[in-house]
């Protein structure tokens, strides 16, 4: 055979086996969001649950942690114990996601408001101070007037945190001497005195 003819037969033989292998990139053994199928008796691509089943991450065992309401009422009280490490989460996540509108003492005076931002209540108003905690849960949870939800960017336990150290806040604006156990009101008071050296 002449080199020509053996040239010619592997161009041939190459071709053919190219042919063969025909894969195209835009077309995938797969189905988009919502596209009709042929293969399932319902004609959807998308398939439903299966009966019994719960995605990850979407039981909800305890409503009240979920949605900071009894009976579709807002709730007092917490469901999860309030403490120290509890009000230190919610002291940091208060000033990540609440402190830019709502300031860092919760009075509205946050650092979007001083650029023209639309000023929120402030946190020490009596109809807040008054209002149940579930009410904090719940605006965080959904949203209220200009105030977007934090649903997405923030877990519900930190959220039950937020309010606890809402309710710090509050407190801690409104508190007397009396609040202060005795205890440790000398040290209080210490603590408040100006030395004579710095007075001058």
């Amino acid at each position: 055979m002449s080199l020509g003819k053996r040239l010619y037969f592997c161009a041939l033989l190459t071709a053919l086996c190219a042919l063969g292998c025909r894969q195209k990139m835009s077309y995938q053994p797969r189905y988009d969001p919502l596209e009709p199928s042929d293969f399932f008796a319902d004609h959807m691509a998308a398939r439903p649950r299966i009966a019994g089943t719960v995605s990850r991450d979407e039981l909800v065992t305890n409503t009240y942690m979920q949605t900071g309401k009894i009976n579709g009422a807002d709730g007092d009280g917490f469901p999860i114990p309030v403490t120290q490490q509890v009000l230190d989460r919610g002291e940091e996540r208060f000033n990540i996601y609440c402190s830019p509108c709502h300031g860092r003492t919760g009075l509205g005076d946050g650092m979007v408001v001083r650029r023209g931002y639309r000023r929120p209540p402030s946190l020490h108003d009596d109809r807040l101070r008054n209002a149940a905690v579930g009410h904090f849960f719940d605006v965080m949870t959904n949203g209220f007037g200009a105030m977007p939800d934090y649903a997405a960017q923030v877990r519900p336990e930190d959220r039950w945190a937020i309010a606890a150290y809402v309710r710090a806040l509050q407190l801690s604006e409104h508190a007397t001497m009396e609040d202060v156990p005795a205890a440790n009101r000398s040290a209080l008071d210490q603590s408040t005195t100006v030395p004579t050296e710095k007075r001058q």
